[in-house]
Formats: structure tokens, C-alpha cells, sequence
């Protein structure tokens, strides 16, 4: 089973049950891209969270309702306090029921760095943890001479380096936006991907222990 994006987001927020519940825990744990959309979909669900903790503890304001829908008959509803589902829909309708709804959209990267998918990669996935001959895995990280943790990827047909600073996942060398395009250069080899890396490393490559403390530290350089 290839569970789609919708059905890992219910499975990670425990919404689903039964055979699909066991088909899509059996799929991620097999798949290591699919284990990082559900530790990028969890640390966003747990940034949501403390953002609208706070809206979701006040009262509603009636007046304001009754101005939107036109209606004098509007009353609250009782708090819901169970935990929401994190893919909300939105329409004028729901102002008369009084349900809030937010569409929450990513905000793209800045130019020249990595997308919220191959970005959720780098982010979690370690060399030791993924299976091998995998399409999508990481190569190797190491730290370059300035300082910045660094990782060689495969990702499907592209390939490349990515070096992570304040902003994100920087991508560097075969793997960078061609001029005037938001996809990848493709690698000429993995050897040149290892080349390139050797070129930028300031010592060896991570260990495995080295690879988790600094995944830890969200992969940022200790100033």
C-alpha cells in the first residue's frame, strides 16, 4: 500500500482505525520518506497548536456573528475540547453554526533552498536508520569548512548538497535550482556528489552518533 498525504496526516493524529490504520503503520514503517512527513506533520501540528491554544479558550463573540450571518437566533455552541484534526475547512457557511475554520498554507522557501519535502529528509532521516537502494536517502553529512552541517542527498533523479543555516536547507554544488528554474540540476554521479562533498568537508564524514547529536540540535552550527 502507498498511503496518500491525507491518509499519513490521519494515521500520525491517530484518526484512523482498523485494517487502514494497520496498512498505513505497516507503510511508514517501512519507508523512511514516509516517517518524515509524519515528524514534519507532528512538529507542525504542535507549533498550530500553541499558536491557537489560546483563540481556541476564548469565548465566541456573538455580536459579531449575528452581524455576519444576519440573524438574532445565534447562540454557542459548547466547546469541543477534543484534540482537532489539523486539515480544517473553510466557508461562509460556518459563521451561522459558529465554527471556526483556518486554511493554513506553507509559505515557500526562500530561492536556492530546499523544499518542505526533501527539507523533512534532511532534517530527520539518518544514514544508519534508512534502508538501503532507497530513491530518496542521504548520502553522507559532514561539517564544512564554515562551520555549517552539511548532507549529500538522493532524491529520486536529482541529486546534491544541502547545508543548513538560519534559513534552511541551502542547496549547494549538482543539486541547486538552475538559473531561472525551481528544479534541481541532476547530478552527473554519486561520485560527484562524493566529490564535491570531500571538496567542501573540513574533516570526515559523520558518524552515526555524530549524525543524531546533531540532527538534536536541529543540525545548526554551535557558535
Amino acid at each position: 500500500m502507498t498511503p496518500t498525504p491525507e491518509q499519513v496526516a490521519a494515521w500520525a493524529d491517530g484518526q484512523l482505525e482498523g485494517a487502514e490504520a494497520l496498512a498505513v503503520e505497516a507503510a511508514v514503517r517501512a519507508s523512511p520518506a514516509l516517517q518524515a512527513e509524519v515528524a514534519a506533520h507532528k512538529a507542525l501540528r504542535d507549533r498550530l497548536a500553541a499558536h491557537f491554544a489560546p483563540l481556541m479558550r476564548q469565548p465566541p463573540n456573538l455580536d459579531h456573528l449575528k452581524t455576519l450571518t444576519g440573524a438574532d437566533n445565534v447562540t454557542a455552541l459548547p466547546v469541543r475540547r477534543a484534540r482537532p484534526r489539523w486539515v480544517w475547512l473553510a466557508g461562509p457557511a460556518l459563521a451561522a453554526s459558529v465554527a471556526l475554520a483556518v486554511v493554513l498554507r506553507p509559505s515557500p522557501p526562500p530561492a536556492g533552498y530546499a523544499g518542505s519535502q526533501l527539507a523533512a529528509m534532511l532534517d530527520n532521516q539518518l544514514v544508519a536508520d534508512q534502508q538501503p537502494g532507497g530513491a530518496r536517502r542521504i548520502l553522507l553529512s559532514f561539517r564544512a569548512r564554515s562551520g555549517a552541517f552539511c548532507r549529500a542527498f538522493a532524491d529520486g533523479a536529482s541529486a546534491g548538497i544541502a547545508c543548513r543555516d538560519g534559513q534552511g536547507w541551502k542547496l549547494e554544488g549538482a543539486g541547486a535550482p538552475g538559473a531561472g528554474s525551481g528544479e534541481y540540476r541532476q547530478a552527473g554521479s554519486a561520485q560527484e556528489i562524493m566529490q564535491q562533498a570531500q571538496d567542501m568537508a573540513a574533516g570526515d564524514a559523520l558518524g552515526p552518533q555524530e549524525e543524531a547529536q546533531a540532527r538534536k540540535a536541529g543540525w545548526l552550527a554551535p557558535k
